[in-house]
């Protein structure tokens, strides 16, 4: 076992320069609406993945409704898709921590020790994902102390995934994060309604999402389930795409924000 996967993506997808990083991710969580002071403490928040420039802003309206709770929150619990390894079932990192330029978050083993036989380790498919480590500096700038439970989501029917969360999700000081982006490459209009249709999917809590509509469609899937079955009701926080924040209109990739209660 590796004791530390060292970041893959830091200079490519945020700033490698630890000052830099912080300072950008601040300046967004800072530009991010405030949330209502009635506002409950989500369980789960479904965020973007794509570079900061791109998608931070609207990762970071999930992001500052953890301020209030911060102190509350131990463990997070992250889910995406894997980019670059096709496997199947859910897989672990092979090692004992994860490093970005603001440092090394540690993680949660013992959590790890309720999860089923079926999750198994697949370093290869950690080694340069990125749907997770870009969710890092986020929870490290809001976050004081906290340990992970990483899951890469491969081939896995929404019911396996649900099973998976629901043996980890109602851990004492927990949160579950789900990351995905949502369309691909289209046109801003086209972008725009493609997204509003799975947005008015996962509203309504219909684990029937396809890789066209969010590249993290079996980690929602998994949490659309496991939420409807418990009651759980889902809030939109931010619907908007790269031509939006930091690209072209030409073809845009769409990125949505979501709480859980």
């Amino acid at each position: 076992m590796s004791p530390i996967r060292p970041a893959a993506v830091a200079g490519l997808f945020y700033p490698s320069d630890p000052g830099e990083l912080a300072t950008e991710i601040d300046q967004y969580l800072a530009a991010a609406t405030e949330p209502d002071e009635q506002q409950i403490q989500p369980r789960a928040l479904i965020v973007p993945h794509a570079g900061t420039p791109y998608s931070g802003p609207v990762a970071a309206t999930a992001y500052r409704r953890l301020k209030r709770w911060r102190d509350q929150i131990h463990t997070v619990v992250m889910v995406g898709p894997s980019h670059h390894v096709a496997f199947k079932g859910i897989a672990l990192p092979d090692c004992d921590a994860f490093s970005t330029p603001l440092g090394v978050v540690e993680l949660d083993h013992e959590l790890a020790t309720r999860l089923p036989a079926s999750v198994h380790p697949n370093a290869l498919a950690h080694r340069d994902e990125h749907s997770l480590e870009v969710q890092l500096p986020f929870l490290q700038r809001v976050l004081p102390r906290f340990r992970i439970l990483p899951l890469l989501v491969g081939n896995a029917p929404p019911d396996e995934v649900a099973a998976v969360l629901s043996t980890v999700s109602g851990a004492p000081h927990s949160l579950l994060l789900i990351s995905t982006d949502l369309s691909h490459f289209h046109p801003y209009a086209e972008a725009q309604l493609a997204d509003a249709r799975t947005n008015d999917r996962i509203l309504a809590l219909r684990p029937e999402l396809g890789g066209r509509d969010a590249c993290g469609c079996r980690g929602v899937n998994g949490l659309l389930t496991l939420a409807a079955r418990q009651g759980l009701s889902i809030e939109l926080l931010d619907l908007r795409n790269s031509g939006d924040t930091a690209g072209s209109r030409d073809q845009v990739v769409g990125y949505a924000a979501y709480a859980v209660h």
